[in-house]
């Protein structure tokens, strides 16, 4: 991904207009930047893969400052097949680890979330 394909990807989410060059000068030199207060605003540098820079951005709020809301089935689904294309894990490895989450821990078990699994296949 390009500076500028970032920057847009980025800009967007934090609803600001498509195409938008964002400042990255201080993200890159500091590891990380705040744009501004809203959700998104935040620009985290994780570090370097072969010499690039790994950009992300997040909200300024941490974990602990946000009341945890289950996520739907659909999105368990989804960052539970990520997880399981990555091929580290299998099917129960992936469950175990989603169940215990934040926001999952006590509304998703690990049968459930292997369920959803098999229902994606």
């Amino acid at each position: 991904m390009t500076t500028d394909q970032f920057s847009d990807i980025a800009a967007q989410e934090m609803y600001r207009a498509p195409g938008a060059t964002l400042d990255l000068v201080d993200v890159l030199a500091e590891g990380r930047a705040v744009l501004g207060e809203g959700r998104y605003e935040t620009l985290v540098c994780a570090g370097q893969v072969e010499e690039f820079p790994v950009l992300t951005f997040t909200a300024p709020w941490g974990v602990r400052d946000v009341e945890w809301v289950p996520p739907s089935a659909a999105y368990v689904r989804f960052l539970a097949s990520g997880l399981l294309a990555a091929g580290a894990w299998d099917v129960e490895a992936v469950a175990s680890y989603v169940a215990a989450c934040p926001g999952a821990a006590g509304h998703w078990t690990e049968q459930a979330i292997c369920n959803l699994l098999s229902e994606a296949i």
